[in-house]
């Protein structure tokens, strides 16, 4: 219940739709409850032969009271369930919001179906909580006091003898709730499963192509699936159950007026009226009685929902501004300079270091190019830079500025990023190029995709740039998405440029035309080349051999090779292969 605590500045925010809401409920149940008494009367009046009133006024009166008790209903539903979507409107918007904020770690550790399910089903349960948990809250202890009231006016007796199996009503729908509850859990276990397995499937359907693994991926899915139907299927067992309970307890309430009432009647202390006011009053206080069940089964399914939201909500991010960031150094006031000063990083939950005692200096418009064999630390170290990671201890400087003073939204719009594995929006190709801005413009997407390589390949899409891609991009080659990626990375014109083997998937001589290209645009920028291939990286003004995450050798390429060190071991081999290929 505390974790429900925390939609009180979400609910205050429509405070005033939430107090109109409670006014039209009032206004509604005091309507509702006026019609038993006006049938009643209507009744009598028929019963003794004396019309006080014309039949006409009493279904007037009758109708009015129906039709106004409707009127302020609809009123009702219009603040407090509207006010329940926007607030839900405002949690998930709080809640992608936030995650957006959260670290690499706090992904590695969570499945993209686990993180729906949260978006989905939690929310979903909130919301149900606020609207229809308040607006039945409210009703119903108004509904439940206006009839009480009249009711023991009428007669206190066989008020108290009708109400009697009703309270029943609220402990087996709480009974029932409370084992529903517990088998909801299970099926959204299961469903958040379901949902896991279906986006990795879909995300890898090429690599289950490519292996024909289709039979065997179904067959785990219908697994998966059959486990959800049957989990469904025993929730769906013991919600069946409270509906006949219902019924008989309702029938048992009616039993009992028509015995009571009608010796009542006999005795002179009621009328037929009134046994009419009480049969209707107790159809009115049949839904009380089990909304009070079906509200604190609302609130079971809430409380947790709630707290596992506020849990990734108040997660706090690894990475963010803090109290130390210089608010005012600007986009212009970046020139590239950057310095590693004794940097060490180790993974979460690693007992080993990544990069060991880094100490390196990249000049403002020069080009580093970064080599080395696989696991050496390479994408580590250009992950540091925007602070997609945080040293683990040392200190990396930008302009002679802690990169930690520098506001997080400043240093990454200042780095273009080429990453390993390229990942393009379901959208348009030009779209995807003009990501970084807000409003595309076509002359800069277009010399952006010419300087990557990937205008020729455009010009052969049947609508060009408005040429929609397929999720991640899957309509496209691996070498077009590469290209794509960089020209995205080139559109935002950044003061550094960070390629991360990003031309590993285009033959040697896109490569080089590719360069060529990128020469101009390189030129008076901080360019980081992290690459395989030593053709790519020859021209750097400085490179650096990674291996166990230490820098071996550090020099021009010439230097290098003539150390005759790790870097002349890897040109040699690549030479060979060169020839091996031509012989080819």
């Amino acid at each position: 219940m505390k974790s429900l605590l925390a939609l009180f500045p979400y609910i205050k925010k429509y405070k005033s739709k939430t107090l109109w809401g409670c006014v039209f409920v009032l206004l509604s149940n005091g309507f509702d409850s006026i019609y038993p008494l006006i049938i009643g009367a209507a009744i009598d009046s028929l019963k003794d032969g004396t019309l006080k009133y014309s039949l006409l006024t009493f279904a007037l009166a009758g109708v009015g009271s129906v039709v106004l008790r409707g009127i302020f209903l609809f009123l009702t539903r219009q603040n407090i369930i509207v006010m329940s979507r926007e607030v839900e409107n405002d949690i998930r918007h709080d809640f992608f919001a936030h995650l957006q904020k959260l670290p690499k770690s706090f992904y590695n550790n969570r499945t993209t179906g686990d993180i729906m399910a949260h978006a989905t089903n939690d929310i979903g349960n909130i919301r149900n909580f606020i609207g229809p948990g308040i607006m039945y809250s409210v009703q119903t202890i108004t509904r439940i006091v206006f009839s009480l009231i009249i009711l023991f006016n009428i007669n206190p007796t066989v008020t108290i003898l009708a109400l009697a199996p009703l309270p029943l009503f609220t402990f087996i729908v709480y009974k029932v709730g409370k084992a529903t509850f517990s088998r909801s859990l299970r099926v959204y276990e299961i469903f958040s499963n379901l949902t896991s397995k279906a986006q990795e499937c879909l995300s890898g359907i090429r690599v289950i192509k490519s292996y024909a693994r289709e039979k065997n991926e179904a067959e785990e899915f219908d697994e998966i699936s059959l486990d959800y139907q049957k989990k469904n299927l025993m929730l769906a067992k013991v919600q069946s159950f409270s509906f006949p309970m219902m019924f008989l307890l309702t029938s048992l309430s009616v039993i009992i007026v028509i015995y009571f009432g009608g010796k009542e009647v006999m005795a002179g202390r009621m009328t037929i009226g009134n046994i009419s006011s009480f049969l209707i009053y107790l159809g009115q206080l049949t839904w009380p009685m089990i909304a009070f069940g079906w509200i604190i089964n609302l609130v079971q399914r809430a409380a947790p929902s709630m707290n596992r939201i506020m849990d990734i909500i108040r997660t706090k991010p690894d990475i963010s501004n803090g109290p130390n960031t210089n608010s005012n150094i600007t986009q212009s006031d970046i020139e590239g300079e950057i310095e590693f000063r004794d940097v060490t990083f180790r993974y979460p939950l690693s007992s080993s270091n990544t990069l060991k005692n880094i100490s390196l200096k990249i000049r403002k418009g020069t080009t580093l190019g970064i080599i080395g064999p696989t696991g050496s630390g390479k994408s580590t170290l250009i992950n540091l830079i925007p602070r997609i990671w945080d040293a683990t201890s040392g200190s990396i400087y930008l302009d002679g500025n802690e990169i930690k003073t520098i506001p997080l939204e400043v240093l990454r719009k200042s780095i273009g990023i080429v990453p390993q594995e390229s990942f393009l929006f379901s959208n348009t190709i030009g779209n995807n190029i003009a990501y970084s801005s807000d409003f595309a413009d076509q002359n800069m997407i277009e010399d952006a995709s010419r300087s990557s390589g990937l205008q020729k390949d455009i010009e052969n899409f049947p609508k060009q740039y408005s040429t929609i891609l397929g999720e991640r991009g899957i309509t496209l080659s691996g070498g077009q998405k590469q290209r794509a990626s960089l020209a995205r990375a080139l559109y935002m014109k950044p003061k550094i440029l960070i390629l991360d083997d990003s031309m590993s998937a285009v033959d040697t001589k896109t490569e080089e035309e590719i360069l060529q290209e990128l020469k101009s645009i390189m030129k008076g920028r901080t360019s980081i080349i992290i690459t395989h291939r030593i053709s790519t990286v020859m021209a750097a003004n400085n490179i650096i051999v990674l291996s166990g995450g230490e820098i071996k050798e550090e020099g021009t390429h010439n230097e290098l090779i003539a150390k005759k060190g790790l870097y002349y071991d890897i040109h040699q081999k690549q030479l060979l292969e060169e020839e091996i290929s031509g012989i080819d």
